[in-house]
Parts: C-alpha cells; structure tokens; sequence
C-alpha cells in the first residue's frame, strides 16, 4: 500500500507512545482515517490542549492544570508523611489503592549517572525543602530496579540529617502468589523486609 508522506509522519508520530511499534502505529492510524475521524479530531485537539495546559505541581512535581495539584491543596491530607515515587503514574496507583492519606513528591525518574541524571534532575533540592516543613516520615516508593534502590539509597542518606522518618515500602511475594513461582530476587526482598507478629 502506497501512503502519502502526512500518514507515514503520522504513523511515526505515533510510535513515541510506550509499547507501540510500527504495525500497531499503523493499525491506529489506520483505524482512525478510515473507521473514526470524529475521534481522532478529538484526540488530536484533547492532545493539544494537555500538551498546552498540563505541567508540574510547583509543590510535588506531579502532573497538574494548577499551580498546586488537587492532592498538595487538600488540607484532609496528612502534612506529616510524605510519599516519594518516581512517576506521576506511581501517584495513581496508590491513590488507586485508597491505603495512603499523606501527600507526595514525584521524582520525575530515578538516578541514573550513566544517562546523565544525577539529584538535580530528580529534584533533590525541592524533596529536601519539602521535608522540612513538618513532615515527620517519608515513606520511599521507588522501585526495586537497581536504580530503584540506588536513588532510594541515595536520598535515605540525604535526608537522614534532617530528623525525620525514614521507611520503604515492602518489595516482595503478591498477594494471592505462590513461593515456588516467585523469583529468588523477590524471596530475598520478601525475607528481609519481614515483619514480626
């Protein structure tokens, strides 16, 4: 099939998403020229417009349309634990969970010296003022690539000087999972962060 050059820039466009290769950029563009332009006019103007309007929560770094996000301007919230994760998408998922009631602080990534991304990059600096103002624990959630636990490593260190609490949050066997399926890597993590009864 012969395309025109707009399709394969479209096309190509498309593959900057996560997990998309070329067949199924193509099978996208294709299902929206042919079977829903409607829905691609509103992707493409939904698209816009976030790209326009979307940036950082001046205080966790989170994706906001607001200075402050929804989550840093709810006085509900517990001021006294702080949450660091790596992606706005880790702040999903336990807000998903419905188990955490404090507030956040995104990192933007991890620590990767070989990629070029050292504390400043994930915002060092900003958790650390953060954490002095009347936060009591700060709970790590990154993780448990080396990464992960390197840049949990790294700001337990930072941190430390400053008095407050510092835990991470249990790696290991899924609720529901069998031993002998789980990895040696997950047992070990699993053995270590065990708990007394």
């Amino acid at each position: 099939m012969n395309h025109s050059s707009i399709i394969n820039q479209l096309t190509e466009a498309f593959r900057c998403l996560p997990g998309v290769g070329p067949k199924t950029a193509q099978r996208m563009v294709l299902h929206l020229l042919e079977r829903d332009r409607d829905g691609g006019r509103q992707l493409a103007d939904k698209l816009s417009e976030a790209m326009e309007s979307v940036g950082n929560c001046e205080s966790c770094r989170n994706l906001t349309e607001q200075k402050i996000c929804e989550i840093c301007s709810n006085p509900a919230r517990d001021a006294s634990i702080l949450c660091v994760v790596e992606t706005p998408a880790d702040v999903l998922a336990i807000e998903h969970s419905g188990a955490f009631r404090g507030y956040y602080f995104v990192l933007k990534g991890h620590l990767s010296p070989i990629d070029g991304i050292g504390p400043e990059e994930i915002g060092i600096e900003l958790l650390l003022k953060r954490c002095g103002q009347g936060v009591k624990e700060v709970i790590l959630a990154m993780g448990s690539t080396i990464e992960g636990e390197a840049t949990a490593h790294y700001i337990s260190e930072v941190a430390r000087p400053l008095g407050v609490l510092l835990s991470r949050i249990a790696h290991g066997i899924p609720l529901g999972g069998e031993l002998e399926f789980v990895d040696g890597g997950t047992l070990s993590h699993a053995l270590e962060g065990r708990k007394t009864l």
